[in-house]
């Protein structure tokens, strides 16, 4: 099967001399597994397209039976240059694209994921870059992954709430003692989901900071239950 899609690449690896094994979610058929032959040599073609959170067309073939496509061509869309060149904006830019590898199950698209992914890499392209970054993108993916909360916890305001959930990434600057509480309140939980159904710590906690409190006020009122679901340990 011969198919184009568009796609984002969310982490790679070298595999064999010159090859690399990349995890790409796509639009149309969701995250996949995928190999770039004769990446690493001075000759080869395809390299820009097996560069992390890179967006791009890719012409992909996958053989009846098999579980691993090979790219055999691509057109680029996206680089995001100014991410490359800004540590915070590339720490935050692997954080996002590392929560949707670890949180998608392969071959099950969502074309929501996709947009999510997108625009929050536009966001952090574009314009300033918030506090509220990292909570809002986790919350959304929550939702999308079927984690999300049906309503605020932790005394959070519903409209707080609301902004975290649909207000764009840039828009999301908050200054008043009562929204940078609940900013931190929104923080707690998404780090609470996270330490519940991941196997094994995020690579971009530490340099993100994720490991350590982030909020000191009172938050004796626990969250709302979060529906069991089992997420399959990626390796």
């Amino acid at each position: 099967m011969i198919f184009t899609d568009t796609g984002i690449i969310l982490l790679r690896q070298d595999f064999r001399e010159s090859d690399r094994i990349v995890s790409l979610y796509s639009k149309e058929h969701g995250r996949l597994n995928v190999r770039l032959p004769g990446v690493s040599r001075t000759t080869g073609k395809l390299k820009a397209l097996s560069e992390p959170f890179v967006c791009a067309d890719y012409r992909i073939y996958i053989r009846r039976g098999g579980s691993i496509g090979t790219v055999t061509g691509g057109k680029m869309h996206h680089v995001f240059p100014t991410i490359r060149s800004d540590l915070r904006r590339l720490t935050l830019a692997f954080h996002f694209c590392e929560l949707i590898y670890r949180l998608t199950p392969l071959h099950q698209p969502s074309e929501e994921k996709f947009n999510l992914l997108y625009s929050s890499l536009n966001a952090l392209e574009q314009g300033p870059v918030t506090p509220a970054f990292q909570a809002a993108f986790t919350l959304r993916l929550m939702m999308l992954a079927g984690f999300g909360l049906d309503h605020p916890v932790l005394k959070i305001s519903p409209d707080f709430w609301e902004k975290m959930h649909v207000t764009p990434l840039n828009q999301l600057i908050f200054s008043e003692p009562e929204d940078l509480l609940s900013l931190s309140k929104c923080n707690t939980v998404c780090r609470r989901f996270l330490d519940q159904y991941l196997t094994y710590p995020l690579r971009t906690e530490a340099p993100l900071g994720l490991t350590e409190d982030w909020i000191t006020a009172d938050t004796s009122e626990e969250p709302a239950p979060i529906p069991e679901q089992v997420v399959q340990p990626v390796y």
